[in-house]
């Protein structure tokens, strides 16, 4: 079945770094357009960036363009967010998905000093 498990988040200070990872299975990774999501407490899940099957082609919302980075290795199956320059608006939980089903538990980004 598909899955998607997410990892790499925690507790930053405002202006500080974290880099998630996101490790799908379950149907052939190389096939699909990436994203990656976020959700706020009390407000509907947004998307923040996605990436195309073979990397080459990228976007991003503009809260978090110039600051984020998303990156695939289609070899491990997984998709890779950096996060840089964070600010407090960022905290979240963060998801990727290729389907928008079969969401995984997300990674918790809590950005606080």
């Amino acid at each position: 079945q598909v899955q998607f498990v997410e990892s790499g988040g925690g507790l930053v200070q405002p202006g500080g770094s974290l880099r998630l990872s996101c490790a799908a299975s379950g149907f052939t990774f190389s096939g699909y357009y990436m994203n990656w999501y976020r959700q706020a407490p009390g407000k509907e899940r947004e998307l923040v960036a996605g990436i195309s099957r073979a990397g080459k082609s990228t976007n991003y919302a503009d809260s978090v363009k110039g600051r984020f980075t998303i990156s695939r290795d289609n070899a491990k199956n997984t998709v890779y967010l950096q996060m840089n320059s964070l600010k407090p608006e960022d905290t979240a939980v963060y998801y990727c998905n290729a389907f928008l089903s079969d969401w995984g538990k997300g990674t918790l980004v809590t950005v606080s000093s």
